[in-house]
């Protein structure tokens, strides 16, 4: 941070940028200035479509050709950015200012080792022999604290997880060690606790490396966390820049107060109405997905154990929580409620069981049960509009004809505050937040009593989160529907579920009601979870150093004709069960250990 004495390492000044090489060009960014200085981290925060990211871009000298600017200055220490040629800029690159992107897969190449493509970044700016270069490699791989470092080198992209990617691309950027690195919304993607570990890599590579940081995010909870200081921008334009407390605590824009009280923050909510009295409309007994392992065009005689014995049950007018990290099951659940992939156990909608059905008896019971899912884009076919989109339900299961379809989808519409002409556009022409919305439509086409909710809200800003949310709850009230809320943002699941149920390694751990799991959580598991949430509070900062010890748990490829022992829980109390025979969880009374079906 400034000391009044030292020199900005980064300092960008008036920058504009305009979209399109036209008579017409749009401005995106609108006069953006700021200092960083050596040892700092400066968060912009805003939401998609703020110029956030174009910013950084500029900064890069990676905007693409039918982007420019137009105004500005960019300093790097002694070099001034705009206008320098490529030669210079590649030479900056990497070894001056470095950067971590969203999408890691987008970034590395996939026909490439891991440590191949370290080493050429290395061999680009710094003459080291092959022995010294594969040393410095090893060395910043084990600093970003990559388990088994030897075997990562030999591996490609695609064979690592999100967060092992984001890993290596920390370590790319961080390999020769620039003055300034950009991290552009580098844990979005990322499960809780990843994210909270690459927070703490990161804090941690900025202490022993002196590096400046350029944070781009729309998470007040990371900002919190991680700035010295803050720019909010919104749609182009600098809001407000202050020091971080002072806009946590004093924020002058209205903007600002807006995007600070959109955040859902944990510990906020008050108690869930008490539904215990709602009559059961779905049964999960003994649930379990297992998928084949191939190798070549051979089945080796092993299965994946996706999902392992999970039981539930949701009632009339609850939204259930199922929550957990990316691997757990969470999404394989909600697939084989839907019929949507084969599975084990038993299924029962109204006393119905569903497992097994086909034809026209499962196209009858999806009346009842419709999903929502993650990504809005991809749901939606881009080659039809939306009154095909959302009408289409209405087609297959009441062969409804034009007029009552657009009378229909009408209506939906109007539920999702969507005006009715927007039934004539198609997919693109609609924002994040309004394709969801779309989706959810759909969904209620048919009237269902049971909505699966997968990740539903997790890519949208968090204003734009907020107005989905308060909808889907609008909607749970006014049609009594029941919503399996799968996610892996607790205070998400605070905000909008009765009760919660964490998943780990395909089981269940702990279920309760929402204030019970949350608020006094038992499993090991569980508190991981939720000491790796980041708070929207400069005085609640989370400690993150434990969470870079990994969470051991046992391999979920199992020889054929494995069977998992039945689960124990044990009862801690107002409709509370913990797990006592998983990770780390022993019970605090053995006797008082029963069957996961006593629950």
């Amino acid at each position: 941070m400034s000391n009044g004495t030292s020199r900005p390492i980064l300092s960008v000044q008036h920058l504009s940028i305009d979209v399109g090489l036209g008579d017409t060009p749009r401005r995106v960014v609108n006069n953006l200035n700021f200092d960083l200085y050596p040892g700092q981290t400066l968060c912009i925060a805003g939401e998609s479509g703020s110029g956030k990211s174009l910013s950084s871009l500029a900064i890069m000298g990676l905007l693409p050709k039918t982007v420019r600017v137009v105004k500005g200055a960019i300093r790097l220490a002694e070099h001034d950015l705009i206008g320098a040629p490529e030669r210079v800029l590649q030479q900056l690159r990497g070894k001056q200012i470095g950067m971590i992107f969203q999408e890691p897969m987008t970034s590395l190449n996939p026909l490439m080792t891991v440590g191949q493509q370290l080493e050429e970044t290395l061999r680009r700016h710094e003459p080291l022999g092959r022995q010294a270069l594969r040393l410095r490699v090893k060395e910043m791989l084990e600093s970003v604290r990559m388990p088994q470092v030897e075997k990562r080198l030999r591996q490609y992209p695609h064979e690592l997880s999100g967060g092992m990617r984001q890993r290596v691309m920390i370590a790319m950027a961080m390999l020769c060690r620039p003055k300034v690195l950009i991290a552009d919304e580098p844990t979005t993607a990322l499960d809780v606790t990843i994210q909270a570990q690459i927070l703490e890599l990161m804090r941690e590579l900025q202490l022993v490396y002196g590096t400046s940081l350029l944070m781009i995010t729309h998470d007040m909870g990371v900002v919190a966390e991680m700035a010295d200081q803050v720019v909010v921008m919104k749609h182009g334009r600098t809001e407000e820049q202050a020091p971080v407390r002072q806009l946590f605590t004093r924020p002058q824009a209205d903007y600002t107060r807006k995007l600070l009280a959109a955040v859902p923050a944990l510990g906020t909510v008050g108690q869930p109405d008490d539904i215990s009295q709602k009559p059961v409309i779905l049964q999960v007994r003994d649930l379990s997905v297992r998928f084949p392992v191939r190798t070549g065009w051979f089945e080796e005689g092993r299965q994946v154990h996706a999902v392992e014995g999970v039981n539930f049950e949701l009632r009339q007018g609850e939204t259930l929580g199922l929550v957990g990290e990316s691997g757990c099951g969470k999404s394989s659940t909600g697939k084989a409620l839907m019929n949507m992939q084969a599975y084990y156990g038993s299924v029962k909608l109204f006393g119905k069981e569903l497992n097994g059905l086909q034809g026209t008896d499962l196209q009858a019971v999806r009346r009842d049960i419709q999903m929502v899912f993650q990504d809005p884009y991809a749901a939606l076919n881009p080659r039809k509009n939306i009154l095909a989109l959302v009408g289409e339900p209405l087609l297959i299961h009441h062969q409804l004809p034009l007029a009552q379809r657009q009378e229909r989808v009408a209506e939906l519409l109007h539920q999702v505050d969507m005006p009715a002409d927007s039934m004539y556009r198609y997919p693109h022409q609609f924002s994040g937040g309004q394709r969801q919305r779309i989706c959810i439509a759909r969904a209620l086409a048919l009237n269902p009593k049971v909505i699966i909710a997968d990740e539903s809200v997790s890519a949208l800003d968090v204003s734009v989160q907020s107005q989905v949310l308060e909808l889907l709850e609008h909607l749970r009230e006014v049609h009594q529907l029941s919503y399996l809320f799968i996610s892996h943002d607790m205070a998400v699941v605070e905000r909008i579920c009765h009760r919660v149920a964490v998943m780990y390694g395909g089981q269940i751990v702990e279920v309760g009601r929402r204030d019970q799991v949350l608020n006094n959580p038992q499993h090991p598991y569980t508190k991981r979870l939720l000491s790796a949430v980041p708070m929207p509070d400069v005085d609640r900062k989370r400690d993150f150093k434990a969470l870079l010890q990994e969470f051991q748990q046992s391999s979920p490829v199992k020889s054929k004709g494995f069977e998992a022992p039945a689960q124990r829980f044990q009862y801690v109390g107002d409709e509370h069960w913990v797990a006592v025979d998983s990770v780390g969880c022993e019970p605090a009374v053995q006797s008082s250990a029963k069957s996961i079906s006593s629950y």
